[in-house]
């Protein structure tokens, strides 16, 4: 696993060292050298190794959710500086050596290798910690490493990753999505342990996308959200209804609510590189026809794209509408929200419960601006309902290609032109040894 172990020195020399991104305020990140943070971590250290992480986890960000995004066919992007994103990724035919295959896949594994580091130092520290600070500290870093590993695992699906890479020397063995997915589910089952141990307080903070979940209590409402994702993903509604239940889950809270990745043009922090104005022309991200075309009338789902002024051609692939979801280039990117949770509670129980189904969906509607729901409620019914909110709500979110890919319904992406191809999986980068 080469670029791992290539990764170890860059990435997190760029986290710890280079990189001084402020969060929320300014806490530098710069200070603790990856030696001392494995060795024998300090209060001090592990506080700028934490804002590090949350800062590690933006890196690759749009990269990771365009390719997503294109395969999902939610939008196209157009660059004047590589045309392989209406190329190689809208035809499906993917170099394995190339930043759309490597760069998720490095920025993700050098996320999981700084957590593992600080990991390292906490069972090494000889700073002043009680054990429920430390347990805190475990809690949080284990939730977001099974965070960045379902990241992973949803791009290279049953080309595997590798859960296990805490020693680079003795990498773990390569896991298939079903593997992948119950190796993640017990992480996140092994931090909500820590978490509940972890006292009232952390020994740290966390950047302003966390508020609401900056506390052991609340962090491990997050940390459950996370579960009934991968649970739902596994096909076993029964922990996912469970997991939702000790989540953040709210039929009548804000849909909005929930966790955030933040932004600031402030020092050398980063602005949201998903945000690009309207009616440009050099790069743009458009909506594919059909999410104009196929969406129900007065949903106001629809307000997330805007017509342009003229429309945008690229090698025969046409966009009349910009994606709009950020007005600014320091809006947040979530990560997950209340929405999604709704979604999740109405899909564990479409077999089992249909009456509480639709229930959820039409919290959904009447917000959309559309009726209730008034359809037939068998399971290939709301299925069917289900996908249509799940690709509205979330849209450009990152979600569509895995619903479609886990509800065995890829071919009815679209594709434009005749050499077009919806992949199954992201290939495994042409330097890692599988």
């Amino acid at each position: 696993m080469k670029i791992i172990k290539a990764i170890r020195i860059l990435m997190v020399v760029i986290s710890f060292v280079l990189v001084s991104c402020e969060l929320d305020g300014g806490e530098s990140l710069n200070g603790a050298s990856t030696s001392s943070i494995s060795d024998d971590i300090s209060r001090g250290e592990l506080t700028q190794a934490v804002s590090g992480v949350l800062s590690d986890m933006r890196v690759g960000l749009s990269t990771h959710n365009d390719v997503k995004s294109i395969f999902g066919r939610e939008y196209y992007y157009f660059t004047s500086s590589d045309p392989r994103y209406e190329g190689d990724v809208v035809v499906g035919n993917l170099d394995n050596n190339t930043f759309y295959v490597t760069t998720p896949w490095g920025a993700r594994y050098a996320t999981v290798k700084n957590i593992n580091l600080i990991l390292e130092g906490l069972d090494n520290t000889t700073a002043d910690f009680s054990a429920a600070e430390i347990a805190g500290a475990r809690g949080v870093l284990n939730t977001l490493k099974a965070y960045e590993l379902l990241m992973l695992s949803d791009n290279q699906h049953d080309n595997g990753i590798r859960v296990d890479v805490s020693d680079s020397e003795n990498l773990g063995a390569f896991l298939d999505r079903s593997a992948a997915l119950s190796s993640i589910a017990g992480l996140l089952d092994s931090a909500a342990g820590e978490l509940g141990s972890a006292g009232d307080s952390f020994a740290f903070g966390l950047s302003s996308g966390y508020s609401g979940f900056d506390t052991p209590q609340t962090f491990l409402q997050f940390n459950r959200a996370l579960m009934a994702r991968v649970s739902a993903y596994q096909g076993d509604y029964t922990t996912t209804l469970a997991a939702l239940n000790a989540s953040f889950f709210d039929l009548a809270g804000d849909l909005d609510g929930g966790i955030y990745h933040t932004f600031s043009l402030s020092g050398q922090d980063i602005a949201n590189p998903l945000f690009i104005a309207l009616n440009q022309t050099a790069n743009v991200r458009v909506a594919h026809s059909s999410f104009v075309t196929d969406v129900q009338d007065g949903d106001t789902r629809l307000e997330k794209v805007v017509e342009r002024d003229e429309p945008r051609e690229a090698t025969g692939l046409v966009g009349t509408h910009d994606v709009a979801l950020y007005g600014s280039n320091v809006d947040n990117i979530p990560v997950l929200r209340n929405e999604e949770l709704i979604l999740l509670y109405a899909e564990a129980n479409m077999q089992t419960n249909p009456g509480e189904a639709v229930a959820a969906l039409d919290v959904l509607r009447t917000a959309a601006g559309l009726p209730a729901y008034t359809g037939t409620t068998t399971p290939a019914a709301l299925e069917d309902e289900i996908l249509y909110n799940r690709r509205y709500s979330l849209f450009g979110e990152g979600h569509r290609w895995i619903d479609m890919r886990r509800f065995g319904r890829l071919s009815d992406l679209p594709n434009d032109r005749s050499t077009d191809n919806v992949p199954s999986a992201i290939p495994v980068p042409a330097n890692e040894n599988k």
